[in-house]
């Protein structure tokens, strides 16, 4: 690497910084706003009847856990959470973490989705859905204490692989602790501190999706430009980039299989 590159590397770099340090300054701002105006309160648990979509993913559990044995045949080749966020680094560095995402802040994974297509359909159905994934945590995998990105959004977990006692695998939102249940789902507030355990010897496997958090207007109108924002944000397009190139790779090996 030439001076002119390694310089223009590290402009590129503390941009980057920059702007993702203003963006968060915003997005802690508003978070004052967007609590006054919520319409499904503030607490680190939130009931799940709240949400119609919740029976339709719960009643559907076993398809998309049909889909999902398809792509654990190929586990090992899945990109780890911090593959595709190099930002998230300081909270994941192993190799327990895998990930397929669907939609990322609205962002598609067009081959992603085509793999698992009666999923893709019914998280596509749901009405304000940003993103969605399977989170699959390897044997002893622990998922630090650490909060979401933004408050305007709501994460959703559909328990699909839940290995055995249920206490084995735990979830940490706030002072509150839950079990996951398979073709279950929990609704919590990732804005709380939040962290994951899997003590078992075991996957375990979930389907997260996030959703706009029910605002009264004319707050819910600001949250949706926010989160449009944010998906053209350096943070999400970069993602967008090296999951691109993830599922380049994944079809290769899939094809040679």
């Amino acid at each position: 690497m030439n001076a002119f590159s390694q310089h223009d590397g590290n402009w590129q770099a503390k941009s980057r910084q920059r702007f993702l340090k203003r963006a968060e300054q915003l997005l802690r701002q508003l978070e004052g706003l967007i609590e006054t105006h919520s319409l499904v309160g503030n607490t680190p648990f939130i009931e799940a009847q709240q949400f119609p979509w919740v029976r339709l993913l719960e009643n559907n559990w076993q398809i998309i856990a049909q889909e999902l044995e398809e792509i654990l045949q190929y586990q090992d080749e899945l990109p780890n959470f911090q593959d595709l966020s190099p930002d998230q680094y300081c909270l994941t560095q192993d190799n327990r973490w895998k990930t397929f995402f669907f939609y990322a802040f609205g962002v598609k994974a067009a081959q992603n989705c085509a793999r698992c297509p009666q999923t893709s359909q019914l998280i596509e159905s749901i009405s304000g859905m940003k993103t969605a994934f399977f989170s699959i945590l390897l044997p002893h995998k622990h998922i630090p204490e650490h909060c979401g990105v933004y408050k305007g959004v709501i994460r959703y977990h559909l328990a699909l692989k839940v290995p055995q006692p249920e206490t084995q695998c735990r979830l940490r939102v706030g002072d509150q602790i839950r079990h996951w249940q398979q073709g279950q789902g929990l609704v919590f507030d990732d804005r709380f501190p939040h962290e994951v355990w899997n003590d078992s010897d075991e996957v375990r496997v979930v389907l997260i999706v996030d959703v706009m958090r029910p605002l009264q207007f004319p707050v819910s109108l600001l949250n949706q430009t926010l989160i449009r924002l944010i998906s053209w944000s350096p943070f999400v397009q970069d993602a967008k980039k090296l999951q691109n190139q993830w599922e380049q790779r994944l079809s290769v090996i899939m094809k040679s299989h």
